[in-house]
């Protein structure tokens, strides 16, 4: 809410104005369909900017083949196309970067929608666009209006075509200037038929399909529109930074001024109409008064339901703050949004003339508006019968109690009146009262204030006028004071009373500005849907005292997943109005026109089209909500909606997260089963189909070969089928270490036996200290980390080239480095081969394996509390060093 006092300047509008110093300006060629001649316009127009000196470059501009557009190209300087080899193909596109470093005075930049080959700096051409602006370029492009976002679904619905190149809204707001190129559909047909769009067999498919009169005079219509949108924002942007008073008599634009009267709703729906036959925007508003709080319930709700009206109908709603008058403050907003038409009511039964604290809103606009069209919407005829057999009744504006405290706040104003008659005289005692009369309006406001005035007028008459004592007044200078005394009161009391309730307004206002803040606190740091319902309902509870849900789809049902634990069950009926807020996506329940005989006031918790959830909201019938209740639990509902969307996204890209990594793992396990796994079976059924024909003659020497290829086979089978056994164990942290004393160096022999024939290829160097401790372990366990990294190495490592073994003892523990002289793992690859699946495309990944032994390697060591590593062997980065630190038995020995 704001209060307008003075013409000045719109200081946002002038902080949009800075913001665009240093850009380049930036013009539209707009069209409403290929062929209309944009890129020829804006030849046109590049090559007169030429003439007068101006630096101009074209950064790419498509010709088509149009013999007339090459001719208008010719002549200017053409930034050279970059080249982008794509599915083995070379594309060119706008050379970019040479443009910005070029830096002309002005570049050419066609066909605006236009996605760049991937490979490109940008995806979009009008990315490109923005790149070139703010570098100080000034820049002129094409468009048409069906690649405008919120075109496109109206384009597809006319044309049945679904254009896929879009640009945003803002490009179009963000132009210094448009050009609108217009071409008669007979005029676009035409030259179709001539070939001067297209050829001649893809004109005959366009003219069926696209290019059809109706479908061309629609977009032609359409970017008219767009035009003229955006000719008007600047105008408006304009009459703000300047402060230029209006009403411009240029687009329409329709006011439509809501009260709390009986005709309000009419008022909305007759604006709605007038704003469709016009095809216009319209604005709804409402103009708070310090005399609001004077409203009954009745009312409230009456100006409520108009407001939500006019938002469902699609109206912009605000509302204003009065400032010199209910009707100034309309004429005021009206010149600042440029608006053409008032609509309001005029509310014949209710107000029909001025008097002392009500104000003929209709009657003044009608007086003042010189500038606008007004138009009076009056109450059907039998509201206004029934309103003129109704006698007026004077509706106090504080309770009974506020009355009674006056009268004992000037009783004792009174006696301090008579206390200073000694020193004061008696003509100045009136301040006394006067006093009295701000003391009342301050605190009990307007109506107890008139009173005061009037105890005040009586009590100065009957005590210090003379005769003393009487309501008789014998002197007619006293009879003035006492006149102008009472005047004074009532004016005075009614300014104090005025301030009152704006500073109660003010107060509100930062009291729920600061509830919905500490609301949208607590919500944006909820890490679940669960708990940003929990938090807003406890939130809502708190801070307005109302009985709290909230109602959203798990699965096929609909679950309350927060509530008050105060709040009473919803019964049928409830579950039926919250099920049709969460279908339908309007409010139900009480106070609405939807199962209003609920106890319950249903919201949609609403992002875009979607409704995400339900809010409950029920008021106890000791404190009914207000209209401004409602506003501010619709704002809470708009929270909500934020909120439900992060966590919504978030849950997204957690399960598809989930749902990638396990397909990971999932097509890394079926790899290693298939191959890994495959491969021994393959060379033990080999060997035993060998062994098994009894027509072939082998030597026992061969037959001891054969057989010793199946053991060994079967031994590599039953170490990668170990492996898979230990990960799941390990995985489902099922594998406990039975620890004793161990000697490192049997360990190690094991291990080496195991491994003996797949060893057999490289020397072998143990560089053990003579007396070294025993290790705390599990020795079946470290055997198996040793024949995984050992493995390992003899799976990478060079025939011939020396595997080393070096341990020493690092305080508690003991260090064991197993380097080998393989190619070695990239640095930034080291701390992933620790990893389940994980396999380096480069250096030691040359020769299958499951991608298991290492990840199986780091979950032992560190279930005895050990850490493990992966270091380069030599300087050059070559090698591989697998780093082990395994606790000591005795580390105080």
């Amino acid at each position: 809410m704001s209060e307008i006092n003075e013409a000045r300047p719109d200081p946002d509008a002038l902080l949009e104005e800075a913001s665009g110093e240093g850009r380049g300006r930036f013009k539209v060629f707009l069209g409403a369909a290929p062929g209309v001649g944009k890129t020829y316009a804006m030849l046109e127009a590049a090559r007169r900017r030429a003439a007068e000196g101006v630096d101009v470059v074209a950064g790419v501009v498509e010709t088509h083949g149009r013999l007339e557009t090459e001719t208008l190209l010719a002549g200017l300087e053409v930034v050279p196309k970059r080249a982008h080899f794509y599915r083995e193909r070379i594309l060119h596109e706008m050379d970019l970067e040479s443009l910005i470093e070029r830096r002309p005075d002005l570049a050419l930049i066609d066909e605006l929608a236009h996605t760049n080959v991937p490979g490109s700096r940008h995806e979009k051409r009008w990315q490109d666009v923005e790149d070139v602006l703010a570098a100080g370029i000034d820049v002129y492009t094409t468009l048409n209006v069906q690649h405008l976002e919120t075109m496109n679904d109206r384009v597809a619905r006319i044309s049945g075509v679904k254009v896929r190149e879009t640009v945003p809204d803002r490009l179009l707001e963000q132009a210094d200037e448009i050009e609108l190129i217009d071409l008669p559909p007979e005029d676009l047909l035409e030259r179709l038929r001539a070939g001067k769009v297209y050829v001649q067999d893809q004109a005959a498919r366009a003219v069926q399909n696209f290019f059809s009169k109706g479908n061309l005079t629609a977009l032609r219509e359409l970017a008219m529109r767009a035009a003229a949108d955006r000719v008007d924002a600047q105008l408006m942007r304009h009459m703000r930074s300047t402060a230029t008073s209006g009403p411009w008599p240029v687009q329409e634009r329709i006011l439509v001024c809501l009260d709390d009267g009986p005709v309000a709703r009419d008022v909305v729906r007759a604006g709605k109409r007038m704003a469709d036959r016009a095809r216009v925007g319209w604005t709804a508003v409402h103009v708070a008064t310090d005399r609001g709080d004077r409203k009954s319930e009745e009312e409230r709700d009456r100006l409520a339901s108009a407001l939500r009206l006019a938002e469902r109908l699609g109206a912009e709603t605000s509302t204003l703050r009065e400032g010199e008058s209910v009707a100034a403050t309309v004429l005021e907003h009206a010149r600042r949004i440029n608006a053409s038409r008032i609509v309001l009511g005029r509310g014949r039964g209710r107000r029909t003339g001025t008097t002392l604290f009500n104000e003929d809103v209709a009657g003044a606009v009608v007086a003042q508006a010189r500038d606008f069209e007004v138009t009076l919407i009056a109450d059907p005829p039998q509201k206004e019968e029934a309103s003129k057999r109704r006698l007026p009744r004077w509706r106090p504006q504080a309770e009974s109690g506020a009355y009674l405290r006056a009268t004992l706040v000037m009783a004792a104003f009174s006696m301090a009146a008579m206390a200073l008659e000694t020193v004061l005289p008696v003509t100045a005692l009136s301040l006394v009262f006067m006093t009295g009369v701000i003391v009342v309006a301050s605190i009990y406001g307007l109506g107890p204030s008139i009173a005061a005035s009037a105890l005040g007028f009586v009590a100065y008459n009957f005590f210090f006028t003379e005769p003393r004592l009487t309501f008789r007044v014998v002197r007619e200078a006293e009879l003035v004071t006492l006149g102008l005394f009472l005047v004074a009161s009532i004016v005075t009391g009614n300014l104090a009373a005025r301030l009152r309730a704006r500073a109660i307004a003010l107060r509100d206002s930062v009291e729920r500005t600061t509830i919905l803040h500490e609301f949208a606190r607590r919500i944006a740091v909820a890490p679940s849907s669960e708990a940003v319902a929990r938090a807003g309902v406890e939130q809502i509870a708190a801070a307005m005292g109302l009985e709290a849900l909230v109602l959203r789809r798990v699965g096929s049902r609909i679950d309350t997943i927060a509530s008050e634990p105060e709040a009473a069950p919803l019964d049928m009926r409830d579950r039926t109005a919250g099920r049709y807020t969460l279908e339908k996506g309007d409010p139900s329940g009480r106070g609405t026109d939807t199962l209003s005989s609920s106890p319950w006031l249903f919201l949609p918790v609403r992002a875009a089209e979607d409704t995400l959830a339900v809010l409950g909201l029920r008021s106890g019938e000791e404190r009914p909500m207000t209209a401004e209740d409602r506003r501010l639990v619709e704002a809470f509902a708009s929270q909500l909606a934020l909120a439900f969307e992060r966590t919504d996204l978030t849950d997204a890209l957690e399960a598809a997260r989930l749902s990638s990594e396990t397909e990971r793992l999932r097509s890394a396990l079926l790899s290693s089963v298939s191959h890994d796994l495959r491969t021994p079976l393959v060379s033990i059924i080999g060997a035993a189909s060998s062994l098994a024909d009894t027509g072939t003659r082998y030597t026992p020497e061969m037959r001891h070969e054969l057989a010793e290829t199946i053991r060994e086979e079967g031994e590599r089978l039953d170490r990668y089928i170990q492996n898979l056994l230990d990960m799941t164990r390990l995985s489902h942290g099922a594998l406990t270490p039975r620890r004793i004393a161990a000697d490192l160096s049997e360990i190690v022999g094991n291990a080496r036996r195991r491994l003996r024939n797949d060893l057999a290829r490289y020397q072998f160097e143990m560089v053990f200290p003579d007396a070294l401790p025993a290790i705390e372990v599990d020795p079946v366990l470290i055997e198996q980390v040793l024949v995984n990294v050992l493995d390992n190495a003899a799976k990478h490592a060079p025939d011939g080239t020396t595997i080393r073994l070096l341990a020493r003892v690092d305080g508690p523990a003991i260090e064991l480095a197993i380097a080998d002289q393989g190619p070695g793992i990239p640095a930034e690859a080291r701390h992933r081969v620790f990893e389940m699946f994980y396999r380096v495309t480069t250096g030691d990944a040359q020769r299958a394996g499951t991608g298991l032994g290492l990840a199986i390697a780091r979950g032992i060591v560190e279930a005895h509390g050990g850490r493990i590593r992966a270091d380069a062997t030599n300087s050059d980065g070559s090698g591989t060093t697998i780093v082990l630190r395994l606790p000591l038995a005795n580390p105080e020995l």
